[in-house]
């Protein structure tokens, strides 16, 4: 008898201790913690930061990767559309680069099967950093420290867009942010969340967000068309997917973005049209679900998008190896 009534008083106390909200929780949650990155290759790794910041690899000598992926911004570049090579207006908003690495495709249509053919893209692209793979390679081979870096990375002093775009991605491929006050409550801590967030997740998850904005990256997992209940009137001449397939059917359908650090990455949707959360929020939820939250339902649930924010990258810049006598000079103004 005593036995029975010391098991009643550990339950209750358990009950008890649990918030109501954690004990309703279905058993998967549609939303799963980050995870660290542990590089296989950090020499690699070190070699594609290099890279990445190297703005050489323009035309210009002056855009990098880091121009339009900031590392400081959330990696993006907080512009409505980015700004390319001799001042090029870009067609579309730059995709934050953190956590890239848990998408299914990259870029907004999904044209690069992954961060090795990504790399390469904006290398290549007149409106963005104007060189051309050629150039490119030419420009690193010129550079002796570059040719060590490369034969140590890769056995090799012959450099070539294969082996550089593999090191920009290794390196693209540490930059995941776990640790944000979601995926401690995800992983257990009742304390992680505020009332309000917990309403605003509550609300996310019930409302169908999550029908979309699943997984580790919240999102980054599906293609989505844009405008569902009602048809979205973008201001940029992107028509998503249907330029890779040429499907009439994917029209307007476009890569589903993470929401991992969202508050770090406005403006938001591929036009960059709306430029708080607030109003990206009231915008899809009348566009995708056909709702109206009220104003302290659209103000929770950005309050839960907040809680999304995970540790940034941190590292110690590169010394980028100096240009010898042979390398290129830019020309920012051709």
């Amino acid at each position: 008898m005593r036995r029975i009534r010391y098991f009643a008083i550990v339950i209750l106390a358990l009950a008890l201790a649990v918030p109501a909200w954690t004990s309703a929780q279905p058993a998967n949650e549609p939303i799963q913690p980050i995870k660290a990155v542990k590089p296989a290759n950090q020499e690699l790794v070190e070699l594609g930061k290099m890279l990445y910041f190297d703005p050489r690899l323009s035309k210009s000598g002056f855009i990098s990767c880091n121009s339009c992926h900031n590392l400081s911004m959330g990696g993006t570049d907080n512009l409505k559309t980015s700004i390319g090579h001799n001042w090029h207006k870009g067609p579309i908003n730059a995709p934050t680069v953190l956590n890239s690495s848990l998408n299914l495709a990259q870029f907004w249509d999904g044209r690069a099967a992954d961060l090795k053919a990504q790399a390469g893209g904006p290398i290549a692209n007149p409106g963005e950093m104007g060189f051309t793979h050629a150039l490119a390679v030419d420009l690193l081979q010129s550079i002796p420290g570059y040719v060590a870096l490369f034969k140590r990375a890769f056995g090799t002093e012959r450099v070539t867009i294969e082996e550089v775009t593999k090191a920009i991605a290794a390196f693209e491929e540490t930059l995941v942010t776990p640790n944000s006050r979601f995926d401690r409550w995800l992983e257990g801590d009742a304390n992680a969340l505020s009332e309000k967030e917990l309403a605003g997740y509550k609300l996310f998850r019930g409302s169908g967000c999550v029908a979309c904005h699943n997984g580790p990256a919240v999102g980054g997992n599906s293609f989505q068309k844009m405008g569902v209940v009602e048809p979205y009137k973008a201001t940029s001449p992107a028509e998503g997917r249907v330029a890779v397939t040429g499907k009439d059917a994917d029209r307007f359908k476009f890569k589903v973005p993470t929401l991992r650090n969202v508050e770090l990455t406005y403006p938001y949707f591929h036009d960059g049209e709306a430029n708080t959360l607030t109003q990206a929020v009231d915008t899809m939820s009348r566009l995708q679900l056909g709702k109206k939250f009220s104003d302290e339902e659209n103000a929770n649930i950005v309050a839960f998008l907040k809680s999304l924010t995970g540790d940034q990258p941190t590292f110690t810049l590169p010394l980028l190896p100096p240009s010898s006598d042979l390398t290129p000079r830019g020309h920012p103004f051709d």
